[in-house]
């Protein structure tokens, strides 16, 4: 192993390019609205981002590790954690550490803009942290919340709070945009518990695939998507997004195949990962290719 794995295992950094893609489509957003943005200030922006991002990886696998549930799940590509406790027990005290630092970061990042544009972002970043840090531990006994809270984190306050970052206001158009990787992100972690139902009730959790079961979680999963979707359609037909911006359809026949694989094989998880596969490339490529229609006009 090298020696840097422990440390960075935790980040989960093949997993954080879902940051940029979310930020990109906020940065978009501003760009249409306003015409064009500060760049220091949204790398600034995507270093707090990237940041609460780290920090919600690392606390999930600090406390997935102390409940045990690491010892209980069988890892895919796409979920069960990167591992690196059960290998390496010791380095438990520094993902705490990583993820509370990070946490404290994004705050700072938060507090800077707060200070630039106003006290208007402090609502949405005290409840951006709270959800991160209240996640793993209280949010996943509670389906409805479980299943909306990655999608708040990486639509409503990672998407509205780039535009309000970068532009001084909320508006119709950031909270259109921002449903797309709301609905998107809520899918993927929701996918991503259907490997884990068994570990997962047996520390307490109940998410919808422990409650209701992965074949009726799948419908879900399926009607998420078209709403994705139908949030682009809908933000274009209304005005408040680029007509470029229906660029985002174009991943629409991977989220077919996507949802048919999880329907159909919601009870076999070897022949889901496919289907986890393209979840992952949906949530990546479609705010991303929204983003670019956004910046083209």
């Amino acid at each position: 192993m090298s020696p840097s794995r422990p440390l960075l295992g935790p980040m989960r950094l093949p997993f954080l390019i879902l940051t940029p893609a979310c930020v990109a489509l906020g940065v978009g957003v501003a760009v249409y609205e306003s015409g064009q943005v500060d760049f220091l200030q949204t790398l600034i922006v995507l270093l707090g981002a990237v940041a609460a991002h780290i920090s919600v990886n690392a606390l999930n696998e600090y406390f997935d590790f102390r409940s045990g549930l690491d010892l209980r799940t069988r890892p895919t590509p796409f979920s069960g954690g990167s591992g690196t406790l059960p290998r390496q027990p010791a380095y438990a005290g520094h993902a705490l550490a990583t993820g509370l630092t990070a946490l404290a970061v994004a705050g700072g990042v938060g507090l800077y803009f707060v200070y630039v544009r106003g006290g208007s972002l402090l609502p949405l970043g005290l409840v951006g942290m709270l959800t991160i840090a209240a996640y793993t531990v209280w949010l996943t006994r509670n389906p409805l919340l479980c299943l909306v809270a990655p999608g708040l984190g990486f639509g409503t306050f990672m998407v509205m709070g780039t535009v309000f970052a970068l532009t001084g206001r909320y508006t119709w158009g950031a909270f259109i945009a921002s449903l797309v990787p709301f609905f998107l992100v809520s899918d993927l972690l929701l996918l991503n518990q259907f490997p884990d139902v068994e570990a997962d009730e047996s520390i307490g959790r109940r998410h919808f695939p422990v409650v209701i079961g992965r074949r009726a979680s799948s419908r879900i999963y399926i009607l998420f998507l078209a709403l994705a979707y139908a949030s682009i359609v809908t933000g274009v037909a209304l005005g408040y997004l680029a007509p470029a911006s229906l660029l985002g359809l174009l991943t629409l026949p991977l989220a077919v195949k996507a949802g048919l694989g999880a329907y159909r094989h919601a009870e076999d998880i070897p022949s889901l990962i496919p289907a986890m596969a393209q979840n992952v490339l949906l949530n990546i490529a479609t705010p991303a290719l929204a983003a670019l229609g956004l910046l083209i006009g």
